[in-house]
């Protein structure tokens, strides 16, 4: 395995800022999530925003020769769905939105998932849930924790709760690069895996779904759905360990610790 690269106080200062920015992004997206809103739309939107607003660069865009600055992963689709013209956003749809960004030389990377209109209860408490995994990874990182307990704190929530976790996909180390080591798998054993060290820098992401965890990849290369064509969600942060604990950097304004 490649080396971790811990982070440096300024190098994280840098980061801090990043995921400030991005942050800052679905804020101003949040006002734009409503019925009637293709997906492409969204894409646009995110990219003037990033480019000219806050004078930064959208990380995805160029990536691993993907065109846009976004993914917008609807209903089945579990990761890295293609925004599109054609695809207009309804009442009762669920959407994950997941951007990067970099300024100073550092990426960010964080999804959120929006709800459209009205969604089933069923749909909300899918949506909630998979936010609490997410949170419930987040919580365990700490110097002296190891990967396998965010893994472990995640599956236990999500498999509690009658939900099933996708092992296909996982969150990454970040920097200068948007894909680091080490991988965060969001499922695994209690103390297991890599040892976190203070300085570390690393996306959780956990994608959880509402049948069984098997994927597949559709046509195009990138879109990731549900082989049950049941409904999927997920939640990412950038995280840094800490000399006591964790910090998010990709924290939003309506989130509290």
């Amino acid at each position: 395995m490649a080396k971790i690269a811990l982070k440096t106080t300024e190098e994280l200062a840098i980061m801090r800022e990043s995921g400030r920015l991005l942050a800052s992004v679905f804020a101003y997206l949040d006002t734009h999530m409503v019925a009637g809103i293709s997906t492409m739309t969204v894409n646009d939107l995110v990219e003037r925003y990033i480019v000219d607003v806050l004078q930064s660069r959208p990380a995805s865009k160029g990536q691993y020769g993907y065109q846009y600055v976004l993914n917008t992963s609807v209903n089945q689709v579990v990761c890295h769905g293609v925004p599109s013209s054609n695809q207009v956003l309804k009442s009762g749809d669920i959407i994950n939105v997941d951007i990067t960004l970099e300024k100073g030389g550092f990426i960010a990377d964080s999804s959120k998932m929006y709800m459209i209109g009205d969604v089933m209860p069923l749909t909300k408490r899918l949506v909630d849930n998979t936010y609490e995994a997410m949170w419930a990874g987040i919580r365990v990182v700490k110097p002296g924790a190891t990967l396998g307990d965010v893994g472990h704190a995640i599956q236990s929530h999500a498999e509690q709760n009658g939900y099933s976790v996708v092992r296909e996909y996982c969150g990454h180390g970040i920097g200068r690069e948007m894909h680091e080591q080490p991988e965060v798998l969001h499922y695994g054993r209690a103390g297991a895996g890599l040892v976190l060290k203070q300085g570390m820098t690393f996306t959780i992401e956990p994608m959880i779904n509402q049948g069984k965890a098997k994927v597949k990849i559709k046509k195009d290369g990138w879109t990731v759905v549900t082989a049950d064509k049941k409904l999927s969600a997920q939640w990412e942060h950038t995280i840094a360990v800490t000399n006591d604990g964790y910090e998010v950097l990709t924290l939003r304004e309506e989130e509290t610790l």
